[in-house]
């Protein structure tokens, strides 16, 4: 296929880029930070702009930088709703037939991700009559994405709408929870920070999970919405000591419960997403990749 990738240098653009490049597919890759394979632009611009069409779409390009951006640069992260409304306009002005869009678990209602028993999160928790209030501008930029997407499929583009929750890996950047707590791991710091009070919990998959799962959805034409995660309640107290026991020692955890945490409880269930894919990597054997890099 001739595939569009924006974002393609960021964490998760870089594992699709590969691999849509293993498939033998030939992708147009755009990004603000170029590299040899990936050709500088800004992903605005060329939405408002370009006129080709291509046989797939997926737009990776984002603003968002962990919790401490979501929290404290609002109108920044709002900038994804200029980046997702003019990357419709341009599904609709091309004719592209298939495009992937990234929503997010921070669509999500945050009145059911509070303390208290787990709800594990199910696509029709977001009722586009009703939607609920999301976490920060993040996940109003995602959940305005979603209903667009649906004015742009009306047009005739088939969108495959994602909602990913707690993706990691070896090379993600250090101001998200896991590739910090796999570094304190390795410097063996005790005490060991963790922001909050240590009981919220996530749900992680693994990016080659996420990137396997976009692609199977793409392939077996499910269109969603859909979660991508586990379904496997993990807190950050459990991830520490995941992480440190993996690295044979035994630290005392210091919670630093005036640091950013988001909302309590962020689990999907993933039901839907089994019809099409099943994950591969464990959280454990993604802490010992991560350990052994």
């Amino acid at each position: 296929m001739r595939v569009f990738l924006s974002g393609a240098s960021g964490f998760v653009g870089r594992h699709l880029h590969q691999t849509l490049r293993d498939r033998g597919d030939d992708v147009l890759a755009i990004d603000l930070n170029c590299t040899p394979l990936v050709k500088s632009g800004d992903a605005l611009d060329f939405f408002r702009t370009d006129d080709q069409r291509f046989d797939l779409a997926i737009h990776a390009a984002a603003v968002v930088g962990g919790r401490a951006s979501i929290d404290g640069s609002p109108l920044g992260v709002a900038t994804n709703l200029a980046l997702d409304s003019w990357y419709f306009r341009w599904l609709v002005r091309t004719g592209t037939p298939r495009a992937v869009y990234f929503s997010s678990s921070a669509a999500y209602p945050i009145a059911l991700q509070q303390p208290g028993p787990i709800h594990r999160l199910v696509e029709t928790d977001i009722d586009y009559a009703q939607p609920g209030r999301p976490d920060a501008t993040y996940g109003l930029a995602k959940l305005a994405g979603e209903q667009l997407a649906r004015y742009a499929e009306a047009e005739g583009t088939r969108i495959h709408i994602l909602r990913p929750f707690s993706g990691y890996g070896e090379d993600q950047a250090d101001c998200y929870p896991f590739p910090a707590f796999i570094r304190r791991a390795k410097q063996r710091q005790d005490p060991f920070e963790i922001w909050g009070d240590g009981s919220s919990t996530r749900d992680w998959i693994h990016v080659s999970d996420l990137v396997a799962a976009t692609l199977a959805a793409v392939d077996q034409d499910f269109t969603g919405p859909v979660n991508l995660g586990w379904g496997r309640p993990v807190s950050f107290d459990e991830l520490a000591g995941l992480v440190t026991t993996m690295s044979g020692y035994q630290p005392e955890l210091k919670h630093l419960p005036t640091a950013p945490q988001g909302v309590h409880h962020r689990v999907c269930d993933p039901k839907r997403m089994l019809d099409f894919f099943s994950p591969k990597i464990s959280l454990e054997e993604g802490i010992q990749r991560a350990l052994n890099t």
